[in-house]
């Protein structure tokens, strides 16, 4: 099997969510569930919301599915969604 690269942006559920925490707490996540090399990034939303994309390496044999339920349970978190999925090549 290869390896995906996935990226998912994860939805805080207000402007005043710490998102150094849904960091954290997202890339450790990841980490448990043989995800490799989580990087993440804010990218403004509106009216001072901001979101959290975090992008990883997975084997395709593994459930991304899992991953983003786990994310959608983190504290101050209204949601976890999928954004890009590839095959790495290389």
């Amino acid at each position: 099997m290869g390896t995906a690269l996935i990226k998912i942006k994860i939805m805080p559920n207000s402007p005043d969510a710490d998102l150094e925490i849904i960091k954290n707490q997202a890339k450790k996540i990841i980490l448990e569930k043989q995800g490799q090399n989580p990087k993440t990034e804010t990218q403004s939303i509106a009216f001072g919301l901001n979101a959290v994309i975090i992008t990883f390496a997975l084997d395709e044999s593994k459930s991304v599915d899992e991953i983003q339920n786990q994310l959608k349970k983190i504290e101050n978190t209204s949601s976890a969604e999928v954004i890009d999925f590839r095959r790495a090549f290389g």
